[in-house]
């Protein structure tokens, strides 16, 4: 079957993508790996400053309604095994899809952080804690504990109090090669700094914006309180750190040590803490080995996350034809995955000729704005990051590389 256009992942990128383009008479596909359209969106609830609640699961639906609406074929629970040239998209039962225009927009996958008993039943990442309160409305635990300090983690600590789970605290992960500046209190104070804006009340805000001078960094970690300060009702333990979690055939109880600003436990004041549920935090990375698997060159940027496609303004790759939103750009908000998606949905039906290319630069503003206005920031330097990777692109565009919307 030959489309106008075939996006791989149906989560908010994806999905935008799909309604922009249909939206302009092209034909589009959407393939998913899962029963349902909405990808991260499924789990996420939070609540903004200034518009209210988040509800993902809610404007997924609305999505994929927009999706049926516009005529677009969904292709649920459907894995894509292969994407070969000129382009066919063979999917896990065999069958063949075929575009000129393939957007991949596989989002992102949560990065491990290994700790001592981190496989008994009970332990799990929080993205699952997140899928199994929001979307599956089941309890991870009745007592919880929660490691690693990231907006992830804070947001799903309170997610987890809504639902009426115990939350007994957000700690520190194990100083290790794996969680490197994640253990480290000074670090940690650095990045919450960038998320000041996002803060619960007016005392965290100022603060938060404090801490944004490494001075005020080494202080705050050597002065910050080892009992915690309470977070959406939540202690936030930023000197404590759990060396192990422990149980017989499951999570029983976590072993917990104060730390230097530094980051190093002192093992002499280990204490055990009663829990039936660890969630466990990493951070995310993009999840590319498709866009690597149809040959798009990469980079890796430390500021959006690890490895991600070589890009244009207008979201393709340097595989002609093959077009990346979201996530798998790097780390940011749905708010930015869906104006990302917006306008890689756009450019291709510029490309097939269905309006002037004058509509580009406006999607391209809309990322810009939503990238500005995000409530939360997942990436320290994101900015950095975005720079590095249009330095990255015009230097391959150097070579000789042609862009449409310059045609």
């Amino acid at each position: 079957m030959k489309y106008d256009l075939i996006v791989i992942g149906a989560g908010p990128a994806g999905m935008s993508a799909a309604i922009k383009a249909a939206s302009y008479g092209a034909k589009v596909a959407v393939i998913d790996e899962n029963p349902s359209a909405g990808g991260k969106l499924l789990g996420q609830l939070h609540k903004e400053p200034k518009s209210g609640w988040w509800h993902g699961r809610k404007i997924a639906r609305e999505m994929e309604t927009n999706l049926r609406q516009t005529g677009v074929t969904c292709f649920q629970g459907k894995e894509v095994w292969g994407i070969y040239p000129r382009w066919k998209v063979i999917m896990n039962n065999g069958e063949e899809l075929q575009s000129e225009n393939v957007l991949i927009a596989s989002g992102a996958t949560e990065k491990a952080i290994p700790v001592p008993g981190w496989t008994l039943p009970g332990a799990m990442a929080v993205g699952a804690a997140q899928t199994l309160t929001n979307y599956h409305r089941v309890k991870p635990g009745n007592k919880v504990a929660v490691i690693g300090v990231d907006p992830l983690s804070l947001s799903v600590a309170h997610q987890l109090k809504i639902a009426g789970v115990h939350v007994v605290g957000i700690f520190l992960p194990p100083n290790n090669e794996f969680s490197k500046d994640r253990s480290t209190p000074s670090q940690m104070i650095s990045y919450l700094s960038s998320m000041a804006h996002a803060a619960p009340n007016i005392f965290l805000k100022f603060a938060g914006n404090m801490a944004k001078y490494p001075f005020v960094q080494q202080v705050g970690a050597k002065f910050y309180p080892r009992f915690g300060i309470i977070i959406w009702g939540t202690p936030f333990y930023l000197r404590k750190t759990v060396l192990e979690i422990g149980g017989a055939e499951q999570v029983e109880h976590i072993k917990v040590a104060p730390v230097s600003q530094e980051g190093i436990p002192n093992e002499d004041r280990v204490k055990t803490v009663d829990v039936d549920c660890v969630c466990i935090s990493g951070g995310l990375y993009p999840l590319m080995e498709l866009a690597g698997a149809a040959g798009c060159e990469s980079v890796y940027i430390e500021e959006l996350g690890g490895h991600i496609p070589l890009h244009s303004p207008e979201m393709e790759t340097t595989q002609p034809g093959i077009f990346v939103a979201g996530n798998i750009t790097g780390i940011e908000s749905a708010k930015v995955a869906m104006e990302q998606g917006n306008l890689a949905g756009t450019v291709v039906a510029a490309k097939l000729g269905l309006f002037s290319y004058k509509l580009i630069e406006e999607a391209q503003k809309n990322v810009k704005e939503a990238r500005e206005n995000a409530v939360i920031t997942f990436q320290q330097n994101i900015a950095k990051g975005r720079e590095k990777s249009q330095q990255s692109w015009k230097e391959y565009d150097s070579k000789g590389v042609k862009l449409y919307a310059d045609s």
